[in-house]
């Protein structure tokens, strides 16, 4: 199950965007006040910290001009589209939004999940789901057979349908083992993907990780950046009193989590089987059978823990049990001393009093995971924190709900979700408690910090700008920053580490017009770019990774959008320069930009530029080299660069 939508984030009616396409029609579509993408989210984790979410690309930031015409496959969560829920409700998901958004801005849409009988019993045969989701969407939906026939064809008939949707990925093994040619006949034909499956994302899958591979931008959707924000919320540290109320059990596999939170909160509340393990580190009197075989260590280390550091354990003081001969038969014992033959349902009075008297006095609340101590037991223990928290909720405090179980007493019990931020899925925020990289939002696009303070980065930026995409360590772009005091310099390199240390040494270089971003160029350099204040007068691509294997993979750096950006972007009379060691990767990228310049750029004639046999430039026109390029010029080996110039009768 993925994120419960509810109305605390919603603007009721929300027109998005100002664009002549869309602002005639408003969606009762789910918003949040996203926070600031520079904030940092940090808590000391088990041995560690606590990374925060990489921050990614979404496709509410995504050029919506890009959109148009492009084959968007969309990895959508059945249990929040196919739900047998009222339609009001579905209209107002965030899931839907993200499909009706992509529609009405050009795209083609592709969509694509898994689902069984138990999602909705209604709707199981593939064309069922489509003419159920026609319904929802108010598009005409037709299912095809893309996956198993391996026909792209199939993808072209858009004329007989608003949107497609490809078969159950419940029936290919390729999507549990993340299948590289599985995922590749999923993403046949494809531009841009767009993931919106926040439930697995800490799940490798081939419609979540391996598609990635073979498209040249992937997104988050709306339902998945909402999730995301939640989660980022959970690391949030500065509102306190912060009590985290713990439900379930596991408490071995769960430790490196459970030590995030004490790291984070005031008050930890135990309120399920975890319990006992507690108790058990506490050398309180615990039944053997309720005790956790291989546990005690990693719950004395929390209790430890948790006292160094101030934060309040409560476990509950005394259970409704139920006499195992008379299953009817309830009584409240002190938790110390449950007697043979009874066992625990629920927490007891006492308990129910003290977690009150503790959630009253906090700001910010975390409830994950069941009120519950026997499988076969309802507990009202559920409802009553339900209780608490709904009470609660009529201040300022911050709550999120996280669980299925205990989302549904919180439904149950109140007429208005507007305060609280609800994860039925659990799995993923344990995960993300423990520290680990969710592969699913990994395997999405980093994106640019989407505010860029240019008057930080450069010390004037109004001087013209270079672009060199893929800067690598920053070789090129330091030796031209200073020689070329006039210019402004951009690096973009998708790899973070290699974006720090160029950052870092720039700083200890005071060198003030050069500058780094870790990004995705193929999907961000518009949006970066435009937002500039000066002119783009050079962009350079040098040496990009060839795959020699495949040399026509979609997947490449270089791709029709990042063409058609620079062309759009470039002043007039700008440049264009190409370089590789690989001759048929500068035969392509030579080819990729005459055929996507829009006419506007041709190869530049400068007299001053040396031109062997073949067309190549004999030397680096800017003096200035990279570190490839110097090692490859060591060994002996030639370079195939290229000049293009923008017209300047194409402005």
């Amino acid at each position: 199950m993925g994120l419960l939508v509810n109305p605390l984030h919603l603007h009721p009616t929300l027109s998005f965007y100002n664009s002549p396409a869309f602002s005639s029609i408003v969606y009762k579509c789910h918003s949040v006040e996203y926070p600031k993408v520079n904030v940092k989210y940090e808590c000391k984790a088990y041995g560690g910290e606590l990374d925060a979410l990489p921050t990614v690309q979404t496709l509410r930031k995504f050029p919506k001009e890009e959109l148009l015409e492009k084959v968007v496959l969309v990895r959508f969560d059945s249990a929040l589209l196919l739900q047998e829920r009222v339609q009001d409700q579905l209209l107002e998901c965030n899931a839907v939004f993200t499909i009706k958004y992509l529609q009405q801005f050009g795209a083609k849409v592709v969509l694509v999940s898994d689902w069984s009988a138990k999602t909705n019993p209604k709707v199981f045969a593939t064309q069922s789901v489509a003419d159920f989701l026609s319904s929802v969407l108010d598009y005409r939906v037709v299912a095809v057979q893309c996956i198993s026939h391996n026909m792209v064809s199939e993808r072209e008939g858009f004329e007989k349908a608003d949107i497609l949707l490809l078969e159950n990925l419940a029936d290919f093994r390729g999507e549990v083992a993340n299948c590289s040619e599985f995922a590749q006949l999923l993403s046949l034909g494809v531009d841009i993907f767009v993931n919106d499956y926040f439930s697995r994302s800490h799940k490798i899958l081939a419609s979540t990780c391996g598609v990635s591979r073979f498209c040249y931008a992937c997104l988050a959707g709306f339902h998945l950046e909402e999730s995301l924000y939640h989660l980022r919320r959970l690391a949030e540290t500065s509102t306190k009193p912060y009590v985290a109320i713990i439900g379930g059990g596991n408490l071995f596999y769960k430790a490196a989590a459970l030590h995030t939170l004490a790291s984070t909160c005031d008050g930890l509340v135990f309120v399920g089987m975890m319990a006992f393990q507690i108790m058990h580190a506490l050398w309180l009197s615990v039944p053997l059978n309720l005790v956790e075989h291989g546990a005690l260590k990693e719950a004395s280390d929390i209790v430890h823990f948790a006292h160094n550091r101030n934060v309040q354990i409560v476990y509950p003081k005394d259970f409704w049990c139920k006499n195992s001969r008379h299953s009817k038969q309830l009584e409240v014992f002190p938790g110390h001393a449950i007697p043979d033959g009874w066992v625990p349902v629920d927490i007891g009075p006492v308990s129910l009093r003290e977690i009150n008297s503790i959630l009253t006095k906090s700001k910010k609340v975390t409830w994950i995971g069941p009120v519950k101590f026997h499988t076969n037991s309802s507990a009202q223990g559920a409802s009553k924190v339900a209780e608490m928290l709904i009470q609660l909720s009529r201040g300022e405090s911050n709550i999120t709900v996280i669980g299925n179980m205990a989302c549904e007493a919180i439904v149950k019990e109140s007429n208005s979700l507007l305060h609280f931020k609800m994860i039925e899925n659990a799995s993923v925020v344990w995960e993300f408690l423990k520290g680990r990289k969710l592969p699913g939002i990994m395997a999405l696009d980093r994106a640019y910090p989407f505010d860029i303070d240019w008057k930080a980065a450069y010390s004037d930026p109004a001087q013209p700008l270079v672009v060199d995409i893929g800067s690598g360590n920053g070789m090129f772009l330091f030796g031209m920053a200073k020689t070329r005091k006039d210019l402004n310099f951009l690096g973009l390199e998708i790899n973070k580490k290699l974006v720090k240390r160029c950052l870092d040494s720039g700083h200890q270089c005071g060198i003030r017009n050069g500058y780094f971003i870790a990004t995705n160029a193929t999907s961000t350099f518009r949006s970066i770019v435009s937002s500039y204040p000066g002119n783009l007068v050079l962009v350079s691509i040098q040496c990009p990774n060839p795959d020699f294997n495949e040399p026509e993979h979609r997947w490449r750096m270089l791709q029709r959008s990042l063409v058609e950006a620079v062309t759009d972007l470039l002043t007039a009379d700008g440049k264009v320069f190409l370089q590789s060691d690989i001759e048929i990767v500068s035969v392509r990228m030579k080819k990729q930009f005459l055929r996507y310049g829009k006419g506007k750029l041709t190869i530049s004639h400068d007299q001053s530029y040396a031109i062997n046999n073949e067309g190549w430039l004999k030397d680096n026109p800017f003096g200035v080299r990279s570190d490839w390029e110097q090692h490859v010029l060591d060994r002996g080996d030639p370079m195939y660069r290229l000049m293009l110039c923008k017209s300047a009768s194409s402005e």
